[in-house]
C-alpha cells in the first residue's frame, strides 16, 4: 500500500554555492508530529515551502505552488545507499515526503494524491531537476551527471487542498490526466532527450516555464545537456 514514511522539514545551513541565498534548506529531517500543508503561492513574494515549518531559501529557483512539495521514494533512496555505499536516511534529497510503495517517476504530471483519509490533496507538477546546491550536499563525485543519466528524479506537487500529513499516511491515487507523460518522461525532456520535448508543450498541467522551455528548445535545436559537475 502507497504510504509516507517520514515527513521531512529543512534545517537551515549555509548554502556556499548560492552566494545570494545565504542559506539553503536541502538538509531535511523527519518529524514525528503532524504537519499543515497549504498551498504557498507564487514563488517570489510567497511562503516558500508548501509545509508549515520547513524553509526555502533560494526563491529564484525552489519554492512557489509549482514546487509546493518534493516526493521521492525510499525505494530509489535505497537504490542509491548501494551504489553509493552510504546510509541515506530519510530526508537525505532533500524531500518533504519519503513514500513507499509509490512508482513517483511512473506518476502523470497532474495525477492527484489523496494523502490520509482527511489530508491535503496534492498534484503532480513537475521533476525535480538536479544543481549545485544538491551535488554539494551529497558529495558524491560526477553527482549531477550521475542523477541526471539514472532518471529517477522524483517530483514536485501542488497543493489543491490543505490539510495535515504525517509519517505512516496512506497515498491514493485519485485522478489521473488523460495524457501519457509521466514524471520520468518529462526529466529525460527537460535533461538529456530533447527529442522528448514536444511532449511536453500541449500538456496543461505541466508549469508554463517547462511549457515555454519546451517551445524554445523545440524551435531551435538545443545543445546537449551539460550538468555542471563542481
Amino acid at each position: 500500500m502507497s504510504h509516507v514514511v517520514s515527513v521531512n522539514l529543512a534545517h537551515p545551513r549555509p548554502n556556499p554555492t548560492k552566494s545570494g541565498a545565504g542559506l539553503t534548506g536541502i538538509d531535511k529531517r523527519p518529524v514525528d508530529h503532524p504537519v499543515a500543508v497549504r498551498a504557498p503561492g507564487p514563488k517570489y513574494g510567497g511562503l516558500g515551502s508548501g509545509l508549515v515549518g520547513d524553509g526555502v531559501y533560494d526563491r529564484q529557483n525552489h519554492g512557489g505552488d509549482d514546487q509546493a512539495v518534493y516526493a521521492y521514494s525510499r525505494e530509489n533512496l535505497d537504490m542509491w545507499a548501494r551504489e553509493l555505499g552510504r546510509e541515506l536516511t530519510n530526508g537525505s534529497f532533500g524531500e518533504n515526503l519519503t513514500t513507499s510503495d509509490l512508482d513517483v517517476e511512473a506518476a502523470l504530471i497532474g495525477e492527484r494524491w489523496r494523502v490520509g483519509a482527511t489530508g491535503p490533496l496534492l498534484e503532480v507538477s513537475v521533476p525535480r531537476i538536479p544543481c549545485a546546491t544538491f551535488a554539494h550536499w551529497l558529495d558524491e563525485r560526477r553527482w549531477v551527471r550521475r542523477f541526471t543519466e539514472r532518471a529517477l528524479p522524483g517530483t514536485y506537487l501542488r497543493v489543491i487542498e490543505p490539510g495535515e500529513i504525517r509519517s505512516g499516511d496512506h497515498i491514493e491515487i485519485v485522478s489521473r490526466p488523460d495524457h501519457d507523460l509521466t514524471v520520468g518522461i518529462c526529466f529525460r525532456a527537460l535533461t538529456i532527450e530533447a527529442e522528448l520535448l514536444p511532449r511536453l508543450i500541449d500538456v496543461e498541467e505541466l508549469p508554463g516555464e517547462a511549457r515555454e522551455l519546451a517551445r524554445k528548445r523545440t524551435a531551435v535545436t538545443p545543445p546537449p545537456f551539460a550538468p555542471d559537475d563542481e
